[in-house]
């Protein structure tokens, strides 16, 4: 009888523990935005990197102007470039994966990081050599596929976007929330996307077909503002709309 009781006791006893340390490790879980800090430090000591990289090849080939000086064409040298930016996106994208715990949250993660390294890009070349002169001074943004050009702050307002976007999409996580587009709203992100990448590749498709060495020597015509804010606004509208959604935005 004895043994039959402590037998029965002892279930009970560690049912209660379990419970209790369920509980404890539930509470004691870390919320997701806790660390955004630590990926924005990230962002910003990797454009610390990214921006010391641009002003050693900017004084190796002399380069003061990237609309008046062009350098000689390395297929070596771009190709090399154009796997370092891919590198770049792999990175930032294995830092939001790694923060995150769904996959939403590692997207919003990838976003925010993305954002802050973009801004913090422009800032250090700002401290280093006092580049860009304005923020309509045109850079030569991306080279894949084809090179990218336009304006500083075009980039930087979308990379503003991404960084709020980011930051709300872990937050929603933390509470639960999933964000979740309609078929509307995918179409005007799409749609957004498209118009604004068309904007900063317009000079480099109506050169196609090039080489890759008329393209790299290919400069900037007048940038089509009216065009890409259009762009803007239609992926603006549906990415702030799904990430406050208590807020009617739009």
């Amino acid at each position: 009888m004895c043994g039959c009781n402590t037998y029965r006791t002892k279930p009970i006893s560690d049912l209660q523990l379990t419970v209790s340390a369920d509980a404890n490790e539930k509470g004691n879980v870390v919320r997701q935005s806790s660390k955004l800090k630590w990926v924005g430090l990230f962002a910003v000591g990797f454009a610390y990197v990214e921006s010391a990289v641009v002003v050693y090849l900017r004084r190796l080939y002399g380069i003061s102007d990237l609309v008046l000086d062009i350098p000689p064409f390395d297929p070596t040298v771009a190709l090399i470039e154009l796997g370092r930016e891919i590198a770049t996106l792999i990175i930032l994208l294995s830092v939001g994966w790694v923060a995150g715990r769904t996959r939403q949250a590692r997207l919003g993660f990838a976003f925010f990081a993305f954002g802050i390294w973009d801004i913090f890009y422009y800032i250090w070349l700002k401290l280093f050599i006092d580049w860009p002169a304005s923020p309509l001074t045109p850079d030569i943004l991306f080279l894949v596929p084809i090179p990218w050009w336009g304006p500083v702050i075009g980039p930087v307002l979308i990379a503003g976007l991404m960084v709020i976007s980011g930051a709300r999409a872990v937050f929603l996580d933390d509470e639960d929330q999933r964000i979740r587009f309609s078929v509307m709203q995918w179409m005007a992100l799409a749609a957004g996307m498209l118009i604004v990448l068309f904007t900063f590749m317009a000079d480099s498709l109506a050169a196609l077909p090039a080489s890759p060495e008329v393209l790299s020597q290919l400069r900037p015509a007048v940038f089509n503002w009216p065009v890409y804010i259009i762009g803007l606004v239609l992926m603006a509208w549906p990415v702030l709309k799904v990430s406050f959604p208590r807020n009617r935005v739009g």
